[in-house]
């Protein structure tokens, strides 16, 4: 039993590690070239992590990262691409158990990653034709 939480606990660290985001920064050192081709109120917005109207996919991506859901809309006007970005929290549980029956002892370790749908959504970015078309931000 004295093992089982250095396991669970190094184990969670891991999970919440491989959630973590990249910055700006960081994203724009993978793709310096193309960052570096853009104009200047481009490059300012990405490296704060904004998006603005007008903005391609590729330039939402170093600003943004890449997006949690990717929603497509058909209208009379023609398709739209939604992509959601989420809060950046870890959704993360873990559970313990322990069960004694008939002189017998059982343990039991749950580890979930879940969590309820969209109540963390914090911006939309929709695009018409491969540009920022809105830019939907959740208010708190």
């Amino acid at each position: 039993m004295k093992t089982l939480f250095p396991v669970c606990l190094a184990l969670a660290l891991i999970i919440l590690s491989g959630g973590c985001a990249s910055s700006p920064q960081a994203r724009i050192a993978k793709n310096q070239e193309a960052f570096n081709g853009y104009p200047a109120e481009v490059r300012t917005a990405i490296q704060r992590g904004e998006v603005a109207v007008g903005f391609t996919p590729e330039q939402a991506k170093l600003a943004l990262g890449e997006p949690d859901r990717v929603l497509t809309r058909t209208s009379g006007e023609g398709n739209t691409e939604i992509w959601i970005y989420r809060e950046p929290s870890p959704r993360f549980g873990l559970g313990m158990g322990v069960g004694m029956s008939n002189g017998s002892m059982g343990t039991g370790v749950g580890v979930s990653t879940g969590g309820r749908e969209f109540s963390d959504e914090r911006m939309r970015v929709i695009f018409t034709a491969g540009r920022v078309t809105a830019v939907e931000q959740v208010s708190r």
